[in-house]
């Protein structure tokens, strides 16, 4: 039986960025330029949304406390992103309304994805839903711009198989330390010595009593510093 700690792999930066690479690639392959670096465009600004979430809390403490969100989920952006315009162009030569389903399935992967991370308490909901409809948003974005400009033509099957198989080892790959990289390079941006203690923030949203806030007198506890607790 698959764990949701296997599952969860497949959305980790070094398969995911490395399947994005693989759909630039395929595009410029087949003289598609201004697709490549349509995607290109689309999946770097899905990244720096995630990156920046991530950085104004780690360094700063910014989020939504009611939803509990301190940034975008990477893992379910990535994923979401990448595998709605992976079946998509896999199936170039299929009828719309086929494409259209693998695009869905890739929607439907996402979201198992995103699942995977609360699963393994990476992420809250509101980050998990946060990091699916930006992915969503990547992909079907693509997606319309490829429909109508994308020429009749088969992508090499050898680059397509190569490309999947890598992916078929996303269990087995170690995840990389992003969230360590990220919290360092804040840290160096911020000036500060450790990242915001999310545990504590947490402590910090307004308790509700019988359907009610407590009084504005009330005093709340102060943060203490740890550790964070997301990853990318």
């Amino acid at each position: 039986m698959i764990e949701w700690s296997e599952i969860t792999r497949f959305g980790d930066v070094t398969i995911t960025c490395f399947a994005a690479l693989a759909i630039a690639a395929w595009l410029l392959a087949e003289n598609e330029n201004r697709l490549a670096l349509c995607w290109s465009l689309l999946f770097a600004t899905g990244m720096a949304v995630v990156v920046a979430t991530k950085m104004a809390f780690i360094g700063w403490g910014i989020g939504i406390r009611a939803i509990d969100f301190t940034g975008f989920s990477g893992h379910a952006m990535r994923s979401t992103a990448v595998m709605p315009v992976l079946f998509y162009l896999m199936l170039e030569k299929a009828p719309r309304s086929v494409r259209g389903i693998g695009a869905l399935f890739g929607l439907i992967f996402g979201i198992v994805v995103g699942i995977s991370r609360l699963a393994v308490h990476a992420h809250s909901v509101s980050e998990v839903i946060a990091g699916w409809m930006l992915g969503a948003a990547v992909s079907v974005s693509f997606i319309w711009v490829a429909g109508s400009t994308l020429r009749n033509q088969v992508f090499n099957p050898l680059r397509v198989m190569v490309s999947m198989l890598a992916l078929l080892t996303a269990p087995y790959v170690h995840p990389a330390p992003t969230q360590q990289w990220l919290t360092k390079i804040t840290l160096f941006v911020s000036g500060h010595d450790k990242a915001f203690p999310r545990r504590d923030w947490q402590h910090l949203r307004p308790r509700i009593e019988f359907g009610r806030p407590l009084p504005a007198s009330t005093t709340l506890p102060a943060p203490t510093p740890s550790s964070a607790a997301t990853s990318l």
